[in-house]
């Protein structure tokens, strides 16, 4: 993973409608030498204004602004250009709300509740391509059915995900490694590492963050493009 640096900072855009949010996430910011706020944005028009003409890594976007846009804004953003992450910051946020969040376009949902050397590593991780989920949310995600994140329709003709596999993607979306997870499952890590192959597989992905996208826009399983490696 690349740690921003003060002479490679990540660059950053705020969209929030609330003032006093824009300033304290603002004087954060200016803290830290490897994160660089190019600019703050009061609605979403502003935003794909900046956004256009400015080189931005990550969009800090607002749960309330992202509620009020709906479809709108990430995709519309993609639409004019941009290539960025966004990470969106909420107070609350449920399982739904977050899966919905990631099949717009988010990397990922942060919540204002957790401390802010979270949501340094939070913005890290996103810059570089991961997806950042909380505990609670990935708790909240097991015990609403992961399945129903997971599998397609059952109109579809696609195998269901083994007990197995299940119990192992869950433990790639609480971010555990290989090794871990055998632990926890009573599994080698050879073990688990041929049902996160088959879960590559099966989604048509290659990395475990894009594993994680997947399931969380429940295409698991609608592709297999991708053969599972050695």
């Amino acid at each position: 993973m690349n740690e921003p640096t003060h002479e490679n900072p990540i660059r950053l855009v705020l969209v929030s409608d609330q003032a006093l949010f824009r300033a304290s996430l603002a004087r954060l910011l200016a803290s830290e030498p490897g994160f660089h706020l190019v600019g703050e944005c009061g609605n979403s028009a502003e935003a794909l204004q900046f956004l256009s003409a400015s080189p931005v890594d990550v969009v800090l976007l607002d749960f309330d602004r992202a509620k009020e846009d709906g479809d709108g804004f990430m995709p519309a953003a993609r639409r004019n250009g941009y290539q960025g992450r966004f990470l969106i910051v909420a107070a609350a946020a449920d399982a739904r709300s977050s899966a919905i969040a990631i099949q717009l376009g988010a990397s990922g949902v942060f919540l204002k509740s957790e401390p802010p050397d979270r949501l340094l590593q939070a913005i890290t991780l996103v810059a570089n391509g991961a997806v950042w989920l909380d505990q609670s949310t990935i708790r909240l995600l097991a015990d609403q059915s992961v399945e129903r994140f997971l599998q397609l329709d059952h109109q579809r003709s696609v195998s269901r995900l083994t007990d197995r596999e299940q119990k192992v993607l869950l433990g790639i979306l609480a971010g555990l490694s290989n090794k871990k997870i055998g632990e926890n499952l009573g599994l080698s890590e050879g073990s688990v590492k041929t049902s996160v192959q088959q879960l590559f597989y099966r989604s048509g992905v290659r990395t475990r963050s894009r594993l994680v996208r997947a399931a969380l826009e429940g295409s698991l399983g609608t592709t297999n493009s991708v053969a599972p490696s050695s």
